[in-house]
């Protein structure tokens, strides 16, 4: 290069202008565990295994008390034990794996020194929820419940929502290895609280899952399976095996994916080595019959991106399996900001081999406002993101709108955005309205949190909320 033209060079650099976002590739580190009180003598070994993990979650605050000690202060133990006792509508169940996520960067100094770190941290927010987090002027949107998405009206048999027409979603079980705060299925997952009595499957395991089976035998238009629950990190390997197996046999189901959120909350279950020489047998068998086999995960924040979520994501796809794929949930306080968002992608590509897919907007269900986001607020973000990660792996943000399904944020038909109302539209019928002509004509309603809105909004709802309830209630009277 000539002199000339590296003068000419270092020129424009000093011009440049600071890009919106600065790539930066971040190490992936696995949090020192002992650095809290409870797991000062715990061995890598014991962290290593699914079985101390899972020992070893927290279930309540006196346990969470005995892992953090007085690093974090009695006030926020109380916040706590007030949020379970008034607002929670998941019951406490934190792996240690996730716990040691939260607050990674402060260094315990005393007593109380963790305080300000956990209330502020993202991960807490939504696995360790606290009453001071939650809004007092609308805790609940009016239209707010707790089958947000109406999933039981659509159940072909117990259990297998039928929504789409060419998909369906498989709840093995009730049960997780955690339970998220912001739980779509709040209402069947989980212990009950003392806000949410939970409602039970009525069938035995065995025979519900018979009974998805032989649904799917008789429907040769669903070619694609989400097997979820619930979690099945959750489900002995032995019997997810042999679901599994069993949709292998069937001809017309051509995509299979297998959500677990504890493939980075537990990554220790996926890597036991039954598991691990049960996948390659499924993954094996897939490919022999040309079926698409992923697993997709639930990652809200980068730095639950362990070592261990590395490692285990490479363990899976060398036991064949097609993909790994992160759907994640956009929360207010976790993920609100074009930089968390693009953190957390550039961290699931570059630190563990895990395609961002797709960030869905938090539902509709009971106390929840705290951490949904208005439609423009992702649609500002699905904006901000593009351009930086690679076309493939851009997650679509999307709003999962009540009777219609997952629809891209940008697809709205209409918007009244002084009392955030989005009117949306589709071209497919749901299981409950293969006899409805109108599905295909009418709009179906999703709702921004009502603080978002401007004066004129707010006092709207005030005034006439539950008459919009009765109303909405009233124009889907035919799916009751």
């Amino acid at each position: 290069m000539t002199e000339t033209l590296e003068a000419a060079v270092e020129a424009a650099d000093g011009r440049a202008l600071p890009q919106p976002y600065s790539y930066r590739r971040r190490e992936v580190v696995e949090p020192d565990w002992r650095r809290f009180p409870g797991w000062a003598e715990v061995t890598d070994e014991e962290w290593r295994s699914a079985q101390w993990q899972r020992s070893h979650c927290v279930k309540n605050v006196a346990q969470l008390r005995g892992v953090l000690g007085d690093l974090v202060a009695d006030t926020f133990y109380a916040d706590l034990e007030a949020d379970i006792a008034q607002a929670a509508t998941m019951s406490m169940l934190v792996p240690p794996q996730m716990i040691n996520t939260m607050a990674p960067e402060a260094s315990p100094a005393g007593p109380g020194s963790l305080t300000d770190a956990f209330y502020a941290d993202p991960v807490r927010r939504y696995m360790l929820p606290v009453l001071s987090d939650r809004r007092t002027d609308w805790t609940s949107h009016p239209h707010a419940t707790r089958d947000s998405l109406h999933e039981h009206e659509m159940w072909a048999v117990e259990g297998l929502t039928h929504r789409y027409p060419t998909k369906v979603l498989a709840e093995l079980l009730p049960t997780c290895p955690q339970y998220c705060g912001h739980c779509t299925r709040m209402d069947l997952v989980g212990n009950s609280t003392p806000q949410v009595e939970k409602l039970k499957f009525v069938a035995k395991p065995d025979v519900r899952l018979e009974e998805m089976l032989d649904y799917l035998r008789r429907s040769p238009g669903v070619r694609d399976v989400v097997v979820s629950g619930g979690d099945v990190a959750n489900l002995p390997w032995n019997r997810l095996e042999s679901f599994v197996d069993a949709l292998l046999e069937i001809e017309n189901i051509r995509d299979i994916r297998l959500a677990s959120k504890a493939f980075a909350a537990l990554p220790q279950h996926w890597l036991q080595d039954d598991v691990r020489a049960g996948m390659e047998r499924v993954a094996t068998t897939a490919r022999s019959r040309g079926v698409g086999l992923a697993i997709h995960t639930h990652v809200n924040s980068h730095q639950t991106v362990t070592p261990l979520v590395t490692e285990v994501t490479r363990a899976m796809l060398e036991a064949g399996v097609r993909d790994v794929r992160n759907q994640g949930v956009l929360m207010r306080g976790v993920n609100d900001s074009v930089d968390k968002l693009l953190d957390l992608c550039f961290g699931l590509l570059d630190g563990a081999g895990i395609m961002p897919y797709y960030f869905y907007m938090c539902d509709m269900i009971p106390n929840a406002e705290h951490w949904r986001l208005a439609v423009w607020e992702a649609q500002a973000l699905q904006h901000g993101i593009m351009g930086y990660l690679p076309g493939f792996a851009t997650p679509r943000i999307v709003c999962d709108v009540p009777y219609v399904g997952k629809r891209w944020v940008h697809q709205v038909h209409e918007y009244d955005r002084e009392r955030g109302i989005t009117y949306w539209t589709k071209n497919y019928r749901t299981g409950i309205e293969t006899e409805d002509a109108a599905a295909l004509e009418r709009t179906y309603e999703y709702y921004d949190p009502i603080h978002t809105l401007p004066a004129e909004g707010q006092t709207w709802w005030h005034q006439h909320g539950a008459d919009s309830v009765a109303a909405a209630e009233a124009s889907h009277g035919v799916h009751s």
